[in-house]
């Protein structure tokens, strides 16, 4: 059984790689750099162009992902060249994942305890 501070510490993690991915442009960033091999690693200049966007608004979403880890930069002569931290991407798939599982889960037990409506139907039809 997990904990209910642990499962509040996930949630909070999960919130946060949601309203990190939650922009589409960001989203579309995202899927462009994992459709890249690290080798082939883009630019801030080769992104906006790929994305149609401002090379600011690559620089500032960047940020956001760089800031949960899910991106990193390596610099090459003058140039940041950006790719999907691989073990940060496998992370936020367990994490949707959990978020989106119909599993059983101990909340229904909690739902009983705390809906006497509920557990009184419950009863009833069991």
């Amino acid at each position: 059984m997990v904990s209910k501070k642990a499962t509040e510490e996930e949630t909070e993690e999960q919130a946060v790689v949601f309203a990190a991915l939650a922009d589409p442009t960001r989203l579309r960033l995202v899927k462009l750099l994992c459709s890249q091999r690290d080798s082939d690693a883009l630019c801030v200049n080769a992104l906006a162009a790929l994305l149609g966007v401002t090379q600011s608004a690559v620089s500032q979403h960047l940020r956001v992902l760089k800031a949960i880890g899910l991106v990193r930069g390596e610099r090459h002569g003058y140039r940041v060249h950006y790719f999907v931290n691989r073990e940060a991407m496998e992370r936020c798939r367990e994490l949707a994942s959990l978020a989106l599982s119909m599993g059983e889960s101990d909340q229904s037990q909690q739902c009983q305890d705390y809906c006497p409506g509920r557990r009184e139907r419950d009863v009833s039809s069991g």
